[in-house]
């Protein structure tokens, strides 16, 4: 087990959770940037159950290592399509913050996969 990926996986998961309940209960700091790039509402549980389902997956990776790295590959996914959304609706201001979430999770992976 590396204390890097745990660390990361605590801290990325503990943004998944935060990012999946605004969703849920339509924090308007959440919902208003996915309404700004034209994100359906009825969207919003399937994209919070993506979150949980990866930050799920990240913890139980620190003692299940391939499950971890299933996870990883998930949320990265999850991001780059976050930051393809922004730039397809060109919301260049809204874009940074998944972006920097995409870097964090390609990092978790790197990290899944090295320490195998």
């Amino acid at each position: 087990m590396s204390i890097a990926y745990v660390a990361l996986a605590v801290l990325l998961s503990l943004v998944l959770v935060a990012s999946g309940r605004g969703k849920l209960v339509k924090d308007e700091r959440v919902t208003s940037s996915l309404d700004g790039i034209g994100i359906p509402r009825g969207v919003f549980p399937v994209l919070a159950g993506l979150e949980f389902a990866g930050a799920l997956g990240l913890l139980i990776g620190a003692g299940f290592r391939p499950l971890g790295i299933a996870a990883a590959v998930g949320v990265v996914l999850y991001f780059a399509g976050a930051v393809i959304a922004h730039l397809r609706a060109r919301d260049a201001k809204g874009a940074p913050v998944p972006g920097v979430l995409l870097a964090v999770s390609i990092a978790a992976l790197a990290l899944a996969v090295a320490t195998v």
